[in-house]
């Protein structure tokens, strides 16, 4: 993997992910030299929740100003504004209240209800980055 990837001097490096095993290994190319590590699949994934996180809060800098919709309005990947990263990975509307089922940058999931009404400010609009 080479595309968008390259080391702090702004040189193109790049980066493979592959089992090895029962273990993940990871190995980092760069003209400077190689690293590699093996990791558990449980640290494998909380590597790849941190990226995600990242990226999540690396694209909601080059967003303009949040936007407020009607909790019925949310849909499947809007992005909530506030301190940590919040995804709505599934929306469902009962009469007047909206179940919202989030996604944290961690892996966590839980669902909220809201009024159908109630305003919901969004860091990043879904299909819109």
């Amino acid at each position: 993997m080479t595309n968008g990837i390259e080391d702090a001097e702004g040189r193109g490096a790049t980066l493979e992910v592959n089992p090895v095993g029962a273990r993940v290994g990871i190995r980092a190319t760069a003209p400077w030299g190689e690293l590699s590590l093996n990791c558990t699949p449980a640290r494998a994934r909380e590597l790849a929740a941190a990226l995600a996180l990242a990226a999540d809060e690396a694209d909601s800098v080059r967003t303009a100003e949040p936007v407020t919709v009607k909790a019925s309005e949310l849909r499947r990947g809007d992005v909530r504004d506030g301190d940590r990263a919040m995804t709505v990975d599934n929306i469902r509307v009962d009469g007047v209240t909206a179940h919202v089922t989030w996604r944290s940058g961690a892996g966590r999931s839980w669902t909220q209800a809201y009024d159908v009404d109630a305003d919901i400010t969004l860091r990043r609009r879904a299909g819109s980055h």
